[in-house]
């Protein structure tokens, strides 16, 4: 990377770059090697691996409270480790942030790449968002990054297999030039890449998604207990067509950044219920009469 200068902004002014490299789908996943290999070569980053000893998709930001972690330092072929862990990608962040690995102070959360895409309303299921946003909550900037697969499918299956180079190319150039991108604080990318050779990257919004679930009764018993099992999630969700989502631009065979934060609040909401007297709500409720 270089030299930082005397840069201010969102971002410090970095010598050596201590970057945290996560996923959910695993540390022995390909998007995560792939991308892992493609960092090793950017100047001036030094690199950590911490990331799930397993799948952990679609667990979003969930966390690991009520018993400890355990952590295993896993082998690299090209003679470096990273450490795997049995608990979340969310859990993967703060084990970095709380110095796990002795001299490495995280600076930037990179999380990935994820086999499939992660789109429009799909990004609150995911944990490979989670991890980012968890790179905001404790002050970091931070991507995340998700592949097409090859089939083209506009929802997470993994038909046709993936291919991660040019995902994982476009991260690394993005990281080198990281002090460049006029993000603002607290503000996370999610980058979405479609299969093939992309036409072009648009900085895009967050579509919006057509889920298909139904409930599905794979088995039944009679008991006693009487129970069931069912199915009810769908495996291919759709979208609505509108220009300028994340959602189109991966359909139209182009890279979709889209910034996203954590401020959850909707202000125009403040004052609209404001106006409105809850603290009336506060009074006892008047007895029923007994019938």
């Amino acid at each position: 990377m270089g030299a930082l200068g005397d840069r201010t902004g969102p971002y410090p002014e970095w010598r050596m770059l201590d970057v945290l490299l996560t996923n959910d789908d695993g540390i022995e996943a390909e998007g995560l090697q792939t991308l892992r290999r493609a960092l090793m070569r950017v100047p001036d980053v030094r690199l950590a691996v911490i990331a799930p000893d397993g799948n952990r998709s679609a667990m979003a930001r969930s966390i690991t409270t009520r018993r400890p972690l355990w952590v295993a330092e896993v082998p690299f072929a090209d003679g470096t480790v990273g450490y795997a862990t049995d608990g979340t990608p969310v859990d993967c962040v703060r084990l970095a942030s709380l110095g796990l690995v002795e001299g490495f102070s995280t600076q930037l959360v990179v999380s990935g790449i994820n086999h499939g895409a992660n789109l429009g309303d799909d990004i609150t299921y995911s944990g490979t968002v989670a991890a980012a946003l968890e790179g905001i909550v404790v002050g970091l900037p931070a991507i995340a990054v998700s592949q097409q697969s090859l089939g083209r499918t506009m929802g997470y299956s993994g038909e046709g297999g993936f291919s991660f180079e040019v995902a994982a190319s476009f991260v690394a150039r993005l990281v080198e030039r990281l002090e460049d991108v006029p993000l603002p604080p607290q503000t996370l990318l999610n980058v979405n890449v479609p299969a093939g050779t992309p036409s072009g990257v648009e900085v895009a919004t967050l579509g919006k998604r057509i889920y298909r679930d139904q409930l599905k009764l794979e088995q039944s018993e009679q008991g006693p207990p009487a129970r069931a099992r069912y199915w009810i999630y769908g495996a291919d969700p759709g979208y609505e067509e509108e220009e300028g989502t994340d959602l189109a631009a991966v359909a139209a065979g182009r890279v979709a950044v889209t910034p996203i934060h954590f401020d959850l609040t909707h202000r125009p909401g403040i004052e609209t219920l404001r106006s409105f007297d809850l603290h009336a709500l506060l009074k006892p409720m008047p007895e029923q009469p007994v019938s």
